[in-house]
């Protein structure tokens, strides 16, 4: 008998296996992808029991429409896509409601376990510095900036995504740089 293990098997052939409604397959590429997108919720609503929840519903919506998805190599960047609305949704009725995150502070970049040290630790002290500085950016600064910097989406895909105009994306991006920036400076000088 003949057995492909699913670790073994490339993302395309996962999705495949996906739209049969195979749950081991649903199961692996979930392993494969959830630490990225349960850390691309986290940025946008700041709440790691919100991300979870976000991030696990992201799933289920995308298994639940797999059928959709015309061109299985690009699942990731859908998967993604999905993720980041439910997030901005799930913020804005955060909004509405006038509700404050708890665990603004308990942010973490999680270790890639790669045991690499020296320079990877001096650029990931950085980066967790300015990460902690963009929390403090007023909201709609720190999406926008989530969005183009660490996420890639050029300034058309957020104007959609936040349902904003073109110049309005520039002008709230270069305004949200600005201000990073002087936080920034504001810290080295600490």
């Amino acid at each position: 008998m003949f057995f492909v293990t699913l670790t073994n098997s490339n993302t395309e052939q996962l999705i495949e296996l996906c739209k049969t409604k195979n749950q081991s397959a649903q199961m692996e590429v979930y392993n494969r992808y959830y630490k990225a997108m349960y850390n691309t919720a986290f940025r946008i609503v700041k709440n790691s029991f919100e991300a979870e929840d976000i991030m696990q519903d992201s799933f289920l919506q995308a298994f639940t429409k797999i059928d959709t998805l015309k061109d299985v190599s690009i699942f990731g960047a859908w998967l993604k896509r999905i993720v980041i609305n439910n997030s901005i949704h799930h913020y804005r009725k955060q909004i509405k409601r006038n509700e404050t995150p708890i665990d603004d502070l308990l942010y973490k970049i999680e270790d890639t376990g790669d045991g690499i040290q020296s320079d990877y630790e001096f650029t990931n002290m950085k980066a967790n510095q300015i990460l902690e500085v963009m929390k403090t950016l007023k909201d709609n600064y720190r999406i926008a900036l989530t969005l183009n910097l660490i996420e890639g989406y050029d300034y058309e895909e957020i104007s959609k995504i936040m349902e904003i105009s073109n110049q309005n994306s520039r002008t709230i991006i270069s305004r949200a740089k600005t201000s990073l920036r002087q936080k920034l400076e504001k810290v080295i000088a600490y």
